[in-house]
């Protein structure tokens, strides 16, 4: 199939890659020429696993190409939409569609003969249907049908999950649309269960499934509290409710909390429609509220644990959101970073992979460092904040002759907290009461 994919990101990039190597022509487009003259050169604007591979290889075998122009897409079978959704700011999580709206004015023009017109964007229920509405005014010659297939892939996972999908969920409103996209996904037909339902239930699919995580996510760190009020291991627990198969031991991983720019958008955004509709989900909005106050929570017990140390100074390892991407939108390390900077908090940085991300959000504000024993160096706490893999094979004899203080808080329970502590350090994790 002729298939065009418009933004790309974190999810059309992915989704351009993956669905050329199926075999189908594409051609990816996005108004960002920097990026296109990137993507033209094989280089990849995301880390992402497995990505640039790919991308080489079928920009090579020519079913792959890259523009910044929108005449080429009447020839599509398929277009998908894939640019972001935030929220608007100040505005209590409403969903921000400028984006769309701007790609829907721009290619409605182009619209030559039947395209199927996939939304991959997470837009809330009713949106698809406005979506259809407006291009029919712009157009009223059009023939397309337009439906809802919302992505569910993880940052540095994308690749992997394109290919090995939990469930693809199609919303769509007709058969001849239905047709294509069982065309267009037959590879997969054997692989996972292929969901059709309606438009609106498939918009509502994706804010329902994130902000079940997020509730997750939230509810094993307030367990964590307790754990640490009362002697527990949150670990010991975690590991336990995963054994039940009703609860499953995905993201029951105590930590920071939540980041990124899916769930805290997401989640927002389905608590204001909740509300806005006159169906109010205080497990939500709860959980929100909850998810701020646990960054807050561990900046203040950071703070606690150095404020007997004259201008004390803060090694903070792991700045992205999650480990094995470069995004720090939302990360909770970021924000638990900027509390100990409003505390004025020498604070010294490392990323294996988000340092030029993270200059956006700090600027000057923090040390940048080129490794973590530059990092560590006269370091009177170190924080680990993101789950790297080069944090747990660390020297730490040597870390030991580098510090001032021995201090550890271990976020994410990645380190060898054991090899640590026959060096003299004082590790302190979250989810026990060593705190």
């Amino acid at each position: 199939m002729n298939m065009h994919v418009i933004g790309l990101g974190y999810v059309g990039l992915p989704v351009a890659v993956a669905f050329s190597e199926l075999g189908n022509v594409v051609v990816g487009i996005d108004k960002n020429k920097e990026k296109i003259d990137l993507l033209q050169k094989c280089e990849s604007t995301i880390a992402e696993a497995k990505l640039k591979d790919l991308l080489i290889k079928n920009i090579n075998t020519k079913r792959l190409s890259f523009s910044t122009s929108l005449e080429s897409i009447g020839k599509a079978d398929v277009v998908t939409i894939a640019v972001d959704t935030p929220t608007i700011s100040g505005r209590g999580g409403s969903v921000d569609l400028s984006y769309i709206n701007t790609v829907v004015h721009d290619i409605a023009n182009y619209l030559d003969g039947y395209t199927v017109i996939v939304i991959k964007s997470t837009v809330l229920p009713g949106t698809c249907k406005k979506i259809e509405n407006l291009i029919k005014q712009l157009n009223p010659k059009a023939s397309f049908d337009l439906v809802s297939i919302p992505e569910f892939l993880r940052e540095g996972m994308a690749i992997h999950d394109i290919f090995e999908p939990d469930r693809i969920i199609i919303g769509v409103e007709s058969q001849r649309a239905k047709n294509v996209l069982e065309k267009l996904y037959s590879p997969f037909k054997d692989k996972t269960k292929i969901f059709f339902t309606s438009r609106a239930s498939a918009e509502m699919i994706k804010y329902a499934s994130n902000s079940f995580l997020a509730m997750k996510i939230t509810f094993i760190n307030e367990i964590s509290n307790l754990c640490e009020k009362r002697g527990c291991n949150v670990y010991d627990v975690a590991y336990a409710m995963g054994l039940d198969t009703r609860i499953g031991e995905k993201f029951l991983n105590p930590g920071p909390g939540f980041g990124g720019n899916c769930l805290p958008k997401d989640i927002l955004a389905l608590a204001n429609f909740g509300k806005s509709t006159g169906s109010r989900l205080r497990l939500v909005e709860s959980t929100i509220v909850a998810n701020e106050s646990r960054k807050k929570e561990l900046a203040a017990k950071i703070l606690h644990l150095v404020e007997e140390y004259k201008n004390p100074k803060v090694a903070f390892l792991g700045l992205s959101f999650k480990a094995g991407v470069d995004d720090c939108r939302s990360s909770p390390s970021t924000d638990i970073i900027t509390e100990l900077l409003d505390k004025n908090i020498d604070v010294c940085v490392y990323d294996p992979m988000a340092i030029d991300n993270s200059k956006k959000i700090f600027k000057s504000r923090v040390t940048y460092a080129v490794d973590v024993y530059n990092a560590v160096k006269d370091a009177d706490l170190i924080a680990f904040g993101t789950e790297c893999e080069d944090f747990k094979f660390l020297d730490w004899a040597k870390i030991g002759t580098l510090v001032r203080n021995k201090i550890i808080f271990d976020l994410r329970n990645i380190i060898n907290s054991q090899e640590a502590k026959k060096n003299g350090f004082v590790c302190h994790i979250i989810g026990n009461s060593n705190i």
